[in-house]
């Protein structure tokens, strides 16, 4: 599977330039995060990525959503299938910039957060920091789960809902602040007086915890 993506490359490049790459929403595309660069550090690389599913209305998604059944809010077999060309991408691209000794991070909004808390939870060893935004952690994509404390405690993470939240119940996203805590990890979890989106104060909380 072939991914678009927008790119940000920094001045200088060297093996240990961090590396973000952004994983938008269901119904959106690579252009949403990506307007998030300009408030991130000159010398990052910075990848959003498209996903690869047409929505009828416009936008992309990563899998298909039933949301008549929440028993099939999630398509596991495409979830995987993504889950797979992201970390595909994220290893090409950063063997192609000779990126051998950098940290790697992870930003991904609600289904994008989705398959973030996947990526970060089955391959720790590849990452560092993880925002996850209005979503919450899948437990049918999550599995092969690292419960290595030594492997997760390397990962931070930042989770912000909000309390209106009409797509993704907050109950939902509360999931994650147990699950992190039961494996160790270490997070920091803000609730916002919005709904299924990121207001100004949630923007500077997730800017201030990538610098």
């Amino acid at each position: 599977m072939d991914l678009q993506y927008l790119i940000r490359e920094p001045m200088e490049i060297l093996p240990t330039t961090p590396a973000l790459f952004m994983i938008h929403g269901y119904g959106s595309n690579e252009n949403d995060l990506f307007s998030f660069v300009p408030d991130l550090p000159e010398d990052w690389l910075i990848v959003s990525f498209r996903a690869p599913l047409p929505v009828p209305y416009g936008g992309y998604s990563w899998y298909e959503i039933d949301f008549t059944d929440p028993e099939k809010y999630v398509d596991t077999a495409q979830a995987h299938e993504s889950l797979n060309a992201l970390l595909d991408h994220i290893l090409k691209i950063s063997n192609h910039y000779g990126l051998t000794q950098n940290p790697t991070h992870l930003c991904g909004f609600s289904q994008g957060g989705i398959l973030a808390y996947a990526l970060a939870l089955r391959l720790p060893e590849l990452f560092s920091k993880i925002a996850c935004m209005s979503s919450y952690p899948e437990e049918k994509i999550l599995h092969p789960i690292v419960k290595d404390k030594k492997k997760l405690e390397r990962l931070r993470f930042f989770i912000s809902h909000g309390t209106d939240d009409a797509i993704i119940p907050l109950e939902w996203g509360r999931k994650a602040a147990d699950l992190l805590y039961d494996l160790g990890c270490y997070f920091t979890f803000r609730e916002y007086m919005i709904g299924h989106g990121v207001n100004q104060k949630n923007y500077l909380d997730l800017i201030a915890f990538f610098k």
